[in-house]
């Protein structure tokens, strides 16, 4: 039996970003339980299905951004005993916690999608979103002359899911930069009924589709695949609608919570940690939290949401213990799209879906290079040296 003053599960942002956050307000004693030896900038997957950059970039040892006098735990968490106040850890372990927090994320769910995962393994399908397939996925791109493909927005919860309209931008503009995008039919499959169903970008991202003459299938899930038959069925309500000869079918996952987690879970078909969307705070169980993918905070989870999230969370752990009132998390977000391979814009918005437009030097729903440059080049230098080390960037 081993014991931490605070617990956290999870060695991605929102675990790293929050112990960094937790010793820099003083926190003594902070456990981070994350297995394996790499840690990954997620947001620049999106990059690597490109071609615009490398799975070396965005990859770090998990030791390198372990924060400075935090305890790491390399094993995996397998169960929580709630009225022990315990982790269970793979090895058998029994950790026990003052606090908790739950950042996990989310795990990819394949069997969800009836033949995505033998696609994938035949390589018929790949996505940005999976780190086993974005290398994969540019090589499907630029390999392309002509044919019929796919690209998918998942539906929620999913990791950024908007930002799957990334890899779909990118190779369009591949194709037209090599004169083969009008030999090459391209779907889009959005759950929503418009693009994001954020009324302030949507008609931006809309122009660009039409640009880029992309066929879009709203209010529209992928029901399953069929990389024998080279086919996709969509469900759209109760009807379903068949793609025949799809030559690439770039589809993201659904994705769940852990299982081990459930005990955590509400009534969230994803089983997302039962927390208050305000608070991050577990409804039933005190002094356990959850932030990021994993938790149930009734807004589209992204990278850029966890920078609001560690500093609230981290100071909620300090007044739940000194008894003063909790602070509150609006739901904000961001997802950033490009639009080619060059320009980005950014759509910033709350739990209700209204825009919360950060800065007023700019107007960033309009594509720019300058927030490409910034998405591509500077913004995996503010995390790994600033936002891993636990200071607040706006």
């Amino acid at each position: 039996m081993a014991w931490h003053d605070v617990v956290i599960v999870g060695g991605g942002n929102a675990g790293i970003s929050l112990a960094a956050r937790l010793r820099r307000i003083g926190a003594r004693d902070v456990a981070v339980v994350a297995p394996g030896p790499l840690h990954r900038y997620r947001p620049m997957l999106n990059y690597v299905a490109a071609g615009q950059a490398t799975m070396d970039q965005l990859t770090r040892p998990m030791r390198s951004v372990i924060p400075d006098g935090c305890t790491w735990l390399d094993q995996r968490a397998v169960a929580v005993h709630e009225d022990d106040g315990e982790v269970k850890l793979d090895d058998g372990t029994r950790l026990a916690y003052g606090d908790l927090v739950v950042a996990t994320g989310l795990e990819e769910d394949l069997d969800a999608t009836p033949g995505l995962a033998t696609a994938l393994d035949a390589g018929w399908s790949t996505t940005a979103h999976l780190d086993s397939t974005a290398g994969a996925t540019w090589d499907a791109v630029r390999g392309m002359t002509r044919g019929r493909v796919v690209f998918t927005v998942p539906p929620e919860p999913s990791p950024c899911g908007g930002t799957a309209l990334k890899p779909l931008f990118l190779a369009c503009d591949h194709w037209q930069q090599e004169g083969v995008l009008d030999q090459i039919e391209v779907h889009l499959v959005t759950p929503y009924a418009s693009v994001l169903d954020l009324p302030f970008v949507d008609r931006q991202l809309q122009e660009h589709l039409d640009r880029f003459g992309v066929t879009v299938h709203h209010r529209a899930t992928v029901l399953r695949v069929d990389h024998e038959q080279r086919s996709v069925t969509l469900l759209r309500g109760a009807a379903e609608e068949t793609l025949e000869d799809v030559t690439h079918a770039f589809v993201v996952p659904h994705y769940r919570a852990p299982e081990w987690l459930a005990p955590l879970g509400g009534e969230h078909p994803a089983c997302l940690v039962d927390v208050d969307p305000q608070t991050m705070a577990h409804r039933r169980l005190p002094r356990v939290w959850s932030l990021g993918d994993v938790a149930d905070l009734r807004t589209r989870p992204s990278g850029g949401a966890l920078r609001r999230q560690v500093e609230v969370l981290a100071d909620n752990i300090r007044r739940g213990r000194l008894g003063e009132p909790l602070r509150s998390y609006d739901g904000y977000t961001i997802i950033p799209v490009t639009v080619d391979r060059r320009n980005l814009l950014l759509a910033e918005f709350d739990r209700t879906g209204a825009q919360q437009q950060s800065t007023k030097l700019i107007d960033v729903t309009v594509p720019r290079r300058a927030l490409w440059l910034f998405d591509r080049y500077l913004e995996p230098v503010i995390y790994f040296r600033a936002l891993l080390k636990g200071r607040l960037v706006p």
